[in-house]
């Protein structure tokens, strides 16, 4: 059984929607104070609310992770409110779908700037908390897509994701003299609001793919994350937990049960 959270502070950016909101919803359930950050108060305001109902203390707050400007203001004033920063979830990205030969330099800028630029703002921005603090917990959101394997229409949300991953390496020398671990996890096909647009069948023609024969879950994601922000996940760092199923595992369909 993991150390209770009660009284640490968790950051979740892009936690709106999707794996974020299931992040900020398990963080919450485990006794944890929950930041909910969005880009709009708007959205922030009712994932808040309906993370709250199930229980635990949640407060929302406006932060643009592509603005340095934004991400200091939104630690600041998660701060203030709960008395200080123990774990930030750097959550927030885009995965527009886009073809290189269609691809202009504007589309590239936003998930380069969301995906791998938000997580240093972020990081920046909640660093000087962190340190302060009994331990100190960095866990990203990267993806199975860029790291390992890899898929049409998303070169730019793959070079992202990978390049989280060489910046983590690197951070986590820094981080290691402040009692601070960053790791990240690693989802595969996980069941969120943008893949449930995508109809039934596209879902079991998905899940048919992967050797647990199911797509995942937020909690599935948010479960890895809870681990890696845990005090006993202490000499965890720089590490990559890939959540996806088996997924990767296959040769080729031929290779599935």
């Amino acid at each position: 059984m993991l150390t209770p959270l009660k009284g640490k502070t968790v950051i979740v950016t892009g936690a709106s929607k999707g794996i974020g909101k299931g992040i900020a919803a398990v963080f919450a359930s485990k006794g944890a104070n929950v930041a909910v950050v969005s880009r709009t108060m708007e959205t922030a305001e009712k994932s808040a609310a309906e993370i709250r109902e199930h229980g635990g203390i949640v407060q929302a707050f406006e932060g643009d992770v592509s603005s340095l400007g934004s991400m200091k203001k939104m630690a600041e004033d998660v701060a203030a409110s709960f008395g200080g920063i123990d774990i930030l979830c750097s959550n927030a990205g885009v995965f527009p779908n886009s073809s290189i030969e269609n691809m202009d330099v504007n589309e590239w800028d936003l998930v380069m700037n969301t995906n791998a630029r938000g997580t240093l703002f972020a990081i920046q921005a909640c660093l000087p908390y962190l340190k302060t603090a009994d331990y100190g917990r960095i866990i990203l959101t990267s993806s199975i897509t860029g790291p390992v394997t890899g898929y049409v229409g998303w070169s730019h949300y793959g070079a992202s994701k990978a390049a989280q991953l060489g910046f983590m390496r690197s951070a986590a020398l820094e981080l290691a003299p402040y009692n601070i671990t960053i790791n990240a996890v690693m989802p595969g096909n996980i069941l969120t609001e943008g893949l449930e647009e995508m109809g039934d069948d596209y879902i079991k023609s998905m899940a048919a793919t992967i050797p647990m024969k199911r797509i995942g879950s937020v909690e599935d994601i948010a479960y890895a994350a809870l681990f890696l922000a845990s005090k006993e996940a202490s000499y965890v760092t720089a590490q990559t937990i890939v959540v996806d199923g088996g997924q990767i595992i296959p040769e080729s369909l031929d290779a599935l049960a």
